[in-house]
């Protein structure tokens, strides 16, 4: 029965401690744009460059 007085107070706090961060993840914009981040990571990246001269080191 005495766990209960740790274990209540400890589960309470706890749950408004991830309310609390739900809250401010929230307001802070993090669930603003669920969409982009899915469809970002199916789109190319930017293109390789091609093979230039100036990339390798003089053989003279």
């Amino acid at each position: 029965m005495s766990v209960l007085y740790i274990a209540l107070p400890l589960a309470l706090l706890l749950g408004l401690g991830g309310l609390v961060a739900c809250i401010y993840c929230i307001r802070d914009g993090q669930y603003d744009d669920l969409e982009s981040p899915a469809v970002r990571m199916l789109l190319d990246d930017t293109p390789n460059r091609t093979n230039n001269d100036s990339d390798t080191p003089n053989e003279s």
